[in-house]
């Protein structure tokens, strides 16, 4: 994604210079302003039309659920320890619970360290935009889960109509972005954007070693995640500037919140 122009007309309030032991020489870009892509309004409606478009094929072709279903299988023939104690760490990381605890842990850090309500409340909202978005299309496709019963060794078999699309995938891909937002412009920013890049495949394959997703639903969650992404910093970079700026509050206030 490429970086926006901020608005000329509402210029956002200088951050202050780091203490010693942090990135002092480094210019720490807030999350007030997040990168953004162009053209974001037709960009994310085209990737969640992808997204629907992709759900609602393997809907009414059942065959490519079997042909699917033979990946999961192939994997549950083929467990080892370690993977599995790797697969099933990133359940537990990704999963709901653990996830919302991260999220909170980090943006409470962020309030603390920075001292930006801004940033706190950019990162949360930015980290928790996939699991949004892929609850909103398990809504409309209703996908079931691979059956547990049909694989050789199924680690965590869960069932119901909320496989397409993965919501640890997407997780995954939008918590990583928002760190990336959180560390951009000092040394730790190409490191985090390939922490980010490795991570999602990674927690995309456990999905299916463990077997309760299709490989569709985990491709499916780089469309979602990337949907949520583009309309969400474009929404933001619209609006959360200007209001900010009709927050009735003081001077000192404000340099808390930007």
């Amino acid at each position: 994604m490429t970086e926006v122009h901020r608005d000329r007309t509402e210029p956002r309030p200088a951050r202050a210079a780091g203490t010693a032991g942090t990135d002092t020489a480094e210019a720490r870009p807030g999350l007030l302003e997040l990168p953004q892509a162009r053209h974001w309004i037709m960009s994310a409606g085209l990737l969640g039309a992808a997204v629907l478009g992709l759900g609602l094929t393997v809907q009414f072709l059942p065959g490519e659920t079997v042909i699917e279903l033979g990946v999961d299988q192939d994997l549950s023939r083929h467990h080892s320890a370690i993977l599995t104690a790797a697969a099933m760490a990133l359940n537990t990381a990704f999963g709901p619970v653990c996830g919302v605890v991260v999220i909170a842990l980090i943006a409470l850090i962020v309030l603390l360290v920075r001292r930006s309500a801004v940033d706190a409340v950019a990162f949360g909202v930015v980290a928790a935009s996939g699991w949004v978005a892929s609850e909103f299309f398990k809504l409309i496709i209703r996908r079931d889960r691979p059956n547990p019963g049909l694989l050789l060794d199924p680690l965590a078999p869960e069932t119901g109509s909320n496989s397409f699309p993965s919501g640890h995938v997407a997780f995954s891909i939008t918590l990583g972005f928002a760190l990336y937002c959180l560390v951009r412009g000092t040394r730790w920013a190409r490191p985090a954007a390939a922490a980010g890049v490795a991570l999602a495949p990674v927690v995309a394959w456990s999905r299916l070693y463990i077997g309760v997703h299709y490989p569709t639903d985990v491709a499916a969650s780089f469309l979602a995640a990337g949907a949520a992404l583009v309309l969400l910093t474009g929404l933001w970079n619209r609006f959360a500037a200007r209001i900010l700026q009709r927050v009735p509050v003081n001077a000192a206030t404000r340099r808390f919140l930007s």
